[in-house]
């Protein structure tokens, strides 16, 4: 619930199914746009908090080693080191040891590991709890040879016992490229291309079998698929859907245990747009302008990016602003729509800057600038510039590195300023606002010279690949079957003929590639990616846990004990800063110079400078921990008012803590569902828990001074000393009774996942052993550990009775 991140559905299931495994090792491979960067990180996040996971490697392609530093920070408060050539060295010739054993969670470029021997043979020797894997489908590897960044990511996955691999859907890989990814997750049962082809192809009916049962008239033609239901789910599977008085139910169920049984469901998840809702449509607006004459006569000596990013041509001259007529188009386009957000990316951080420059002072428009030259403080602040709905700029420039792990979909109006020449890039470009969330259908801007370099990649994105008005994740393919005609033509502008066969042969190409992932689509794995119902159901679970009402209360009251200066700062949010009366001479989380902070989601993913706090936020936790390990508040003295009482009788109200040693892996609180004893006694040691409920003691509760409790305090301690004794009494005859219900709960919630996943295991060998012999041995660590579990106490609060 931590995490800043929209709660979708499709995200939580996965997160949900994945987290709470063993070593999870499982293949990421939504489609792109559909958060998997986020899923991983939900995923781990989760692991951390459980204690299932401790150090952690991400390992990613050089482009997007600080968009994971940025997601990891922003949206979960995950500070991962970067090990990079520079850090690495210095801590080898400091001699410190291990450079990877020197933070828990590192983030490192797959070419790094690759090209650096050493660096990769001490990041096999560090001992990793989970590693991640961006762009997983990058990895070659065949029958005949791997490449050296596949042999790299092998060995590390032999080591490591969690893996998530991030990767195209399993239908841009082919299937030898599937198999790949699928050995780097388990080698011992993916070991035969040939046998692993058989297998698939008889998974291919259980599909079909799910797509029969999901049609309008299955129970009326149920009678049909009765051979193949009793060959898959035996004769009693079908009686429970012929006799069944719901069929819907019957047949969920039914789906649901072929989901269990068959392919490779538990290790691969991939949604599609096809079954998540929630996106825009996009519409391409294109302005035909006329090239400056320095452009003309500059690009027949120009290479094809100069050609297409025309300011490096133009830039020999001071004065390519006023001579390139896309700056001229853009400022007027701009004043015309300046009630709009508007996000423009450019190839080079040069040109954002630049161009952010002229309009800011030369135009006199509101404006922000965002590359990769800038500090992380400096892009949240550009960031929150551009997302102020009232005071903030109405254009942001970014650079193409600069506006990555950035998403604004606050804003709907996207300017390409150039375009590149991968398609994936352009796909990234459109995905900044063309996400989950976005209220608006994404206007797509792009202005360029006419006859060019320029209009031709227009038009072979546009009218060859349509990718600017849908996601196509194949473009990539296509690309590199027409890479030589592409070059050719974007050299060539005025051949049209060429020009013009290019896009037919890259229509033909594309729509033969949306038939073939049609067909290949797989319902058996998109059920299996998203059990909709049952997300929906985590979602609203996860909604109603959030409470931010209560932790701003909760909060509120931490801060004011504990000196933290607090104040508003404007809608939903808050102004935190350390108090000149702090009770600790350092609070949890928060720094020096403060931080303005929101309880609200929906403000935190517009104002990613803003801290989310959430029951997960580290201030927050660490505000738990640091009362719960010290004295404050865990000893009072008050007045009772009972007229069923002599007055002047002492009662001790305590508090015992069931403390149990247990690793936290082991998440022995899952199960000790009353870690807390309370008990009421007095000085005969008679217990009151049941007159005097907790919230009956605090209507009758009277407030005493200081000086007269201590005075109290003093003169009966020998009072105060016998009644804790009672107390401790009485909590000693109901410990064991703590335990064994704890160790009932216990094996009521995983003993039946230990028999499923047997059972299972017969007959479907992705069930990995290792992960139902781990919950049988969890199982008996717990016994174990709970048997050693002891009451310890916590706080007392003595009250003397008084009469109205």
């Amino acid at each position: 619930m931590g995490a800043r991140a929209q709660l979708l559905p499709h995200q939580i299931y996965i997160a949900h199914q994945v987290s709470m495994r063993h070593a999870p090792r499982v293949l990421l491979a939504d489609e792109v746009g559909l958060g998997k960067t986020i899923e991983a990180g939900l995923i781990l996040h989760q692991q951390l908090i459980t204690g299932r996971t401790q150090r952690a490697l991400i390992v990613v392609p050089d482009s997007l080693v600080h968009q994971w530093l940025v997601e990891m920070l922003r949206r979960f408060n995950l500070a991962f080191t970067i090990m990079d050539d520079e850090r690495y060295a210095a801590i080898v010739e400091a001699d410190e040891g291990n450079p990877f054993e020197s933070a828990q969670l590192v983030l490192c470029s797959l070419s790094s590991l690759t090209l650096n021997e050493a660096m990769y043979e001490d990041a096999l020797l560090a001992s990793w709890d989970m590693m991640i894997v961006d762009e997983a489908h990058h990895l070659q590897w065949n029958e005949e040879q791997a490449s050296s960044e596949y042999q790299c990511i092998e060995g590390l996955a032999r080591e490591v016992a969690g893996l998530l691999l991030l990767t195209a859907t399993p239908e841009q890989l082919g299937i030898e490229s599937h198999f790949a990814r699928l050995r780097l997750l388990d080698p011992d049962r993916y070991f035969d291309l040939a046998k692993f082809r058989q297998q698939e192809a008889e998974y291919q009916p259980v599909s079909e079998l799910v797509n029969q049962l999901l049609a309008d008239d299955a129970q009326q033609t149920l009678s049909k698929q009765q051979t193949i239901i009793e060959q898959y789910l035996g004769q009693d599977g079908y009686l429970a859907l012929e006799n069944a008085e719901n069929f819907v139910t019957a047949r969920d169920l039914a789906i649901r245990d072929l989901l269990d049984r068959h392919g490779t469901g538990r290790i691969l998840f991939r949604n599609t747009r096809d079954v998540v809702e929630g996106f825009p449509e996009r519409h391409l607006h294109a302005y035909p302008l006329t090239a400056p004459a320095e452009y003309i006569d500059g690009q027949a000596d120009a290479d094809v990016l100069a050609r297409i990013q025309a300011e490096r041509i133009l830039q020999d001259s001071d004065d390519w602003l006023d001579t390139d007529s896309r700056v001229t188009w853009l400022a007027e386009w701009l004043s015309e729509y300046k009630s709009d957000k508007v996000l423009v990316i450019c190839a080079q951080a040069e040109t954002a800057q630049t161009l952010e420059l002229y309009l800011r002072v030369n135009k006199g428009l509101r404006s922000s600038v965002f590359h990769e030259g800038l500090s992380l403080v400096h892009r949240d602040r550009a960031a929150a510039y551009f997302a102020d709905e009232e005071e903030g700029a109405q254009v942001m420039i970014c650079s193409e590195i600069g506006s990555e792990g950035r998403n604004f979909q606050f804003s709907h109006h996207l300017v390409l300023f150039d375009l590149p020449l991968n398609p994936d890039l352009l796909e990234q470009r459109i995905g900044r606002l063309d996400r989950i969330g976005q209220h608006h259908n994404v206007q797509i801007h792009v202005p360029y010279y006419e006859h060019s370099a320029q209009d031709v990649l227009l038009k072979w994105y546009h009218q060859g690949l349509n990718a600017f008005e849908q996601v196509f994740s194949a473009g990539g393919a296509i690309k590199q079957a027409v890479n030589e005609s592409l070059q050719y033509c974007l050299l060539h502008a005025d051949d049209e003929k060429s020009i013009s066969l290019l896009i037919e042969e890259t229509q033909k190409l594309t729509a033969e590639t949306l038939n073939i992932l049609q067909q290949g689509r797989d319902r058996l794995l998109e059920l299996n990616s998203c059990d909709l119902p049952v997300a929906n159901d985590l979602v609203a679970d996860l909604h109603e846990a959030s409470n931010t009402l209560e932790l701003a209360s909760y909060m509120d009251k931490i801060f004011d004990e504990y000196g933290v200066d607090q104040q508003m700062h404007s809608a939903d949010s808050i102004i935190l800063e350390p108090g000149n009366h702090m009770v600790e001479h350092q609070f949890p989380g928060l720094p020096e110079d403060g931080l303005t902070a929101t309880y609200k989601r929906h403000r935190a993913l517009v104002r990613e400078d803003m801290a989310f706090l959430s029951w997960e936020h580290p201030m927050v936790l660490g505000s738990m921990d640091m009362i719960i390990n010290s004295d404050f508040g865990n000893s009072a003295f008050c007045t009772l008012e009972r007229d069923d009482l002599p007055a002047g009788t002492l009662l001790l109200e305590a508090i015992f803590i069931m403390k149990c040693p247990a690793p936290r892996a082991l998440q022995v609180g899952r199960y000790l569902n009353h870690s807390y004893l309370r008990i009421v006694a007095d000085e005969q040691g008679r217990d009151f828990n049941d007159v005097l409920t907790e919230s009956s003691f605090n209507e009758a509760a009277g407030r005493i001074p200081r000086v007269t409790a201590q005075e109290l305090v003093r003169h009966a301690r020998p009072k105060i000393s016998e009644l804790i004794t009672q107390a401790q009494q009485l909590a000693v005859t109901k410990q064991q009774q703590i335990i064994d219900q704890a160790i009932s709960t216990m094996h009521r919630s995983l003993q039946p996942e230990q028999d499923r996943l047997t059972a299972l295991a017969a007959v479907n060998s992705s069930i990995r052993p290792e992960e139902i012999a781990y919950i049988e041995q969890s199982q008996q660590l717990l016994v174990d550990y709970l048997q050693s579990a002891q009451l310890s106490l916590d706080a007392v609060r003595v009250a003397i009775v008084t009469q109205g």
